[in-house]
């Protein structure tokens, strides 16, 4: 940069090269969000294969999904420090490496290991950077560009669902394991599309907070004695250090912990119904391509889904109120699981992979914008990180209390309505928690303008009262000869 601008934070681009990188995210939030969807396909056969129930075979996605999600905090900090494109190009290294150990599984175990943790951990270190370069690099249409982003989880799900299926019949799952592993290095190429978006952050970032860090000290030194100011700074220091990474101070915004509760509970039934549709559709005696063909379906709809919700989402009706646009997107998911039971035959199944396909791409599309717009892009990293790792243990659980209940029961219904009961639950909450924040942000906003305004009035009346004590004052002598005349007039009148 020219020397003028060259301690200058640059500002979003909001195009050029970001669209770039918006493919790049494209290919790689694809890869981590439909993955372990598409890997349902094979369970069926793994399961025969290692002679395993519903809900021990329901664990291998599970735990991916779960290490995607906790995985986020280490990952944020990873961005933090090296930045999104080495961190991306790792994370696909470590998915091939996942993928292909798994082909040489002897146990279902070591399927956790391979599957579940070192391709789950790859997958978190391309999910997290991915949606964090996209707040970097846009602002006004910062939605859309999350929507087109968020787009490449069902296109890779509607390709990867039928080829999973062709993979299989001809290479078996071992041989299948082998191919989707050399498929998840192009995360490495999606990675290096992820160019920083320039050189002057940081080097302003530094400078900032060492200016922070001595201001401190200065501060330190003048309140408190010698002896405590060593032990202040060092509690300083390390708390900078880690907040650094992680700003653990998010835990006191009322917006971001209504958000995190209602993702929590979200997500005890976010995943489970898309892991079974499949073996459901099997069970229901569908053949083995059409039952895949329901996760296409699903698939196609999802991608129309997100890009039109993000364009949506943008809209000046909706942008500014986009938290109750969230909201109904869960409870409307919601509703779908709930009446999924009645969807008997193979046509209402398509019925409800096409209602499910549009809430759950409205879901999605939304599921880190909303976030954004209440933390802000600065606060951002450290909150994805926060909210992943919170969310990962009803990640954890949903598939497998799901299997469980298919097990116990013999019927796929219940686990359906499981989730359904808890997305509407969920969606109820974040509406009715989010109005009331919108009221407690309007308040203490108008509580905010009042301690403006009254200081201003108050100086005002103060000054005018001592401008006109102090012209008092020195008028006084002046006003003498009047004064006595005045109370001469009073005695005489009192006489009278």
């Amino acid at each position: 940069p020219a020397p003028a601008e060259a301690g200058r934070v640059p500002g979003p681009p909001d195009g050029g090269w970001g669209w770039v990188v918006v493919f790049g995210a494209f290919v790689s939030i694809g890869f981590a969000y439909a993955f372990p969807k598409g890997l349902a396909i094979f369970f069926k056969e793994i399961q025969d294969f290692f002679g395993t129930s519903y809900s021990e075979i329901a664990w291998v996605s599970s735990i991916m999904l779960a290490t995607t999600y906790g995985a986020g905090p280490i990952s944020s900090i990873l961005v933090n420090r090296y930045g999104s494109r080495p961190v991306v190009m790792f994370g696909g290294l470590l998915c091939g490496v996942g993928m292909i150990s798994a082909a040489f599984c002897t146990s279902i175990l070591q399927l956790y290991i391979c599957v579940g943790f070192i391709t789950g951990f790859g997958l978190a270190l391309n999910l997290q950077p991915s949606v964090i370069i996209i707040g970097k690099y846009f602002l006004k249409r910062r939605p859309i560009a999350n929507g087109l982003a968020m787009a490449g989880s069902p296109v890779m799900l509607c390709t990867l669902a039928p080829l999973n299926q062709f993979l299989f019949d001809n290479f078996g799952w071992r041989g299948s394991f082998l191919i989707l592993g050399a498929i998840l290095l192009n995360c490495c190429v999606a990675g290096a599309l992820f160019r920083p978006i320039g050189p002057g952050t940081a080097q302003v970032k530094t400078q900032v907070t060492e200016e922070g860090k001595d201001a401190l000290k200065g501060k330190i030194t003048e309140d408190g004695p010698t002896e405590k100011k060593t032990e202040e700074e060092g509690e300083k220091d390390c708390f900078e250090k880690v907040n650094q990474y992680l700003d653990f101070s998010l835990f006191k915004h009322r917006g971001f912990l209504i958000y995190l509760i209602g993702n929590v509970l979200m997500f005890l039934g976010f995943f489970a119904p898309i892991v079974f549709l499949a073996p459901y559709a099997k069970h229901t005696g569908i053949d083995e391509y059409s039952a895949a063909f329901l996760l296409s379906i699903l698939a196609i709809v999802d991608m129309v889904a997100r890009p039109t919700t993000g364009i949506i989402a943008n809209s000046r009706w909706v942008r500014p109120r986009i938290q109750y646009f969230f909201s109904f997107a869960i409870a409307f998911n919601g509703a779908c699981h709930l009446l999924c039971p009645l969807a008997s035959s193979y046509t209402g199944l398509i019925v409800y992979s096409s209602f499910f396909g549009l809430a759950f791409g409205m879901v999605c599309a939304m599921l880190f914008e909303t976030l954004m717009d209440l933390v802000g892009a600065a606060r951002f990293t450290s909150a994805v990180g926060l909210v992943t790792i919170a969310e990962c243990c009803t990640i954890l659980l949903g598939p497998p209390i799901g299997g469980i209940l298919i097990d116990t029961f013999g019927d796929y219904k219940y686990m359906f309505i499981k989730c359904g009961a808890v997305m509407v639950l969920a969606g109820t909450f974040l509406f009715i928690m989010n109005y009331y924040n919108y009221r407690m942000l309007a308040k203490e906003e108008k509580e905010r303008k009042a301690k403006e305004e009254d200081p201003k009035s108050l100086r005002t009346e103060n000054e005018g009262k001592k401008n006109w004590n102090k012209d008092s004052t020195q008028d006084g002598p002046e006003l003498e000869p009047l004064r006595e005349k005045g109370e001469g007039l009073k005695k005489e009148m009192n006489g009278t």
